[in-house]
């Protein structure tokens, strides 16, 4: 999925502000406090924040940037002084038995860099620092529209515990009817036993919705670390929309979210590569300086001496065109991750709206339409005038109608979560996340 600072000593190893600007936009407009989850539903806020501050993924980035910076204070040394010893013309042969004919030489060496080599190596590490950041903040953002997409998924999932619950219950009402029918004399026994079978299944399916959503609510509490759920429902509502951006603005504003500007910044780390391995092809100059004694004459004298590698720069072009063909394939990846975030983008958009249309026309008419159906149904049953098939066929269909509803609501709610990952902004101002965050009946 596409989702996916100049350092200075001793600087804080903290996310950038954007990063919890990037948690503002989810839970703006949230308004909810801190609860225990045995006694209040967990809320997508409070997903968010325990996410933030707990998901393993993130954390790492913590130890990734620590290790950034002690590469920087290595690259940031002066090439070490060498202190030598040297001895010569002892313990050979005659003249030469023992130390007497022995010369030491006691001296220093070091490197001078030429190139501008040390600000080039500083300067690799720090764009790598600053592309650590850009890819902690797509991954917070990644993070967080999992943790949005989770929650939503779960949400509507326990929406259809709900409906479940009411299919036992309207289950358990038709049996009822059947029975006092039955012994009426106005209804065949068959009619009860497949009214009993047919709450044995409804308890059945209730029964694997109720295990699924423990599932999901064990997945959603993974993402902040844990490995036990501690909340019993979640809070929100999956049936409050508003309207959104036209899909160009959303896509400008995706172009410029933390996923691409990535790029930008291996980009620049591509080029302080580059400028590194050009100040390698600059020659350094090796020096040395020391005093030498002679122990025949017990005299000293100075001795020094520099050196410097011929033809370092032809031997190094190989290394600064691989850095050069680094720095361009970024361009094209780019523009890849460009074209498939339209695409999803494109999708994402297109599939709401879609799903919107089909959540008004559920509310306004078909469920109203099959509710009073229902209730038409049951009467004329009642009265002898429908059978049994037609009674629970216009149960089907009602369910049918809600569970559609909920499905339709949560591909919404679904796909806008993946447009706020997308793009990195709020699509209504925080009206998505008040609306996950209220109850309303349908």
């Amino acid at each position: 999925m596409l989702f996916c600072k100049p350092m200075e000593t001793g600087r804080r190893l903290q996310p950038r502000q954007s990063y919890f600007q990037i948690l503002f936009l989810f839970t703006l407009v949230f308004n909810v406090t801190t609860t225990h989850a045995e006694e209040r539903p967990i809320s997508l806020a409070d997903a968010l924040s325990r996410t933030m501050a707990q998901n393993p993924s993130l954390q790492v980035f913590d130890f990734r940037l620590q290790g950034l910076e002690g590469r920087r204070l290595s690259a940031d040394q002066a090439p070490a002084y060498v202190a030598g010893l040297e001895v010569e013309n002892a313990l050979g042969s005659g003249t030469l038995q023992g130390v007497d004919g022995a010369e030491y030489t006691l001296s220093l060496s070091s490197v001078i860099e030429l190139g501008g080599k040390r600000r080039a190596r500083t300067g690799a590490v720090s764009s790598r620092y600053d592309l650590m950041e850009a890819e902690r903040e797509a991954e917070t953002l990644d993070v967080l529209g999992q943790v949005t997409q989770r929650y939503v998924a779960t949400l509507a999932l326990q929406e259809k515990l709900d409906l479940a619950t009411q299919s036992v219950e309207l289950s358990e009402a038709i049996l009822n009817t059947v029975t006092r029918r039955t012994k009426q004399g106005a209804a065949p026994e068959a009619e009860v036993l497949r009214a009993k079978a047919a709450l044995a299944q409804s308890r059945i399916a209730h029964s694997a919705l109720q295990t699924e959503y423990e599932k999901r609510k064990m997945a959603l509490a993974s993402l902040w670390g844990e490995t036990r759920v501690d909340f019993q429902r979640l809070q929100g509502d999956l049936f409050r929309f508003e309207s959104s951006e036209r899909f160009e603005v959303l896509y400008q504003q995706a172009s410029e979210s933390p996923v691409i500007r990535v790029y930008a910044s291996e980009r620049r780390m591509r080029d302080a590569e580059i400028r590194l391995a050009r100040s390698q092809s600059e020659s350094d100059i090796r020096w040395q300086i020391g005093a030498r004694r002679l122990e025949t004459t017990g005299d000293t004298a100075l001795v020094a001496g520099i050196s410097m590698p011929l033809f370092a720069g032809r031997r190094n072009r190989g290394e600064v065109q691989a850095a050069r063909a680094a720095r361009d394939e970024v361009q094209y990846r780019q523009e890849e991750a460009l074209l498939q975030l339209h695409a999803l983008l494109f999708e994402a958009y297109h599939t709401r709206q879609q799903n919107i249309d089909a959540v008004e026309q559920l509310r306004s008419t078909v469920l109203p339409d099959l509710t009073k159906a229902l209730d038409l149904t049951r009467q004329a049953y009642e009265r002898g005038r429908y059978s049994y098939v037609e009674w629970t066929a216009a149960q089907r269909e009602l369910l049918s109608a809600r569970e559609a509803l909920v499905e339709a609501a949560a591909t919404a709610l679904l796909n806008q979560a993946l447009i706020e990952q997308l793009t990195a902004q709020s699509m209504t101002q925080g009206q998505t996340a008040s609306a996950l965050n209220q109850t309303q009946d349908y």
